[in-house]
């Protein structure tokens, strides 16, 4: 699948998913100051195990949110969402810190942490760096 991200002059920016077998789909991104939620996800996708929202996509389910109820999918946006916060915050966190933090929100939640190790955690960084 081919993520293809627009910028935009509004409020959104926008994402075009390009699947393998021709079809597209678009979803708009509400600008955030920092790179768009599901550009997050490509990065932590990447170096996670197993599914979350665009692997979801990309083996055929829709861009809605209708993954988001598989635990796996679920752990996966948590960790999403502790990785934006640590950009919203401008420097990075120390790693068992955000570790920490990571598991804090999966509890919060309901959910099952990742296996998240400081490896990983250095892979996600390096591809948001890029």
């Amino acid at each position: 699948m081919q993520l293809v991200f627009t910028k935009g002059a509004g409020k959104f920016d926008r994402l075009e998913l390009r699947r393998a077998d021709g079809t597209t789909e678009s979803i708009d991104c509400p600008k955030q100051g920092i790179i768009p939620h599901d550009m997050v996800h490509f990065a932590v996708e990447a170096e996670v195990a197993g599914v979350g929202f665009l692997g979801n996509v990309a083996a055929g389910g829709d861009a809605g949110f209708g993954a988001a109820d598989a635990p796996h999918a679920r752990a996966v946006e948590r960790l999403v969402e502790t990785v934006q916060a640590e950009a919203w915050g401008g420097s990075p966190t120390a790693d068992t810190d955000f570790i920490n933090l990571y598991n804090t929100t999966c509890d919060a939640r309901g959910d099952t942490p990742l296996a998240l190790d400081l490896a990983s955690l250095a892979r996600i960084r390096a591809r948001l760096a890029d």
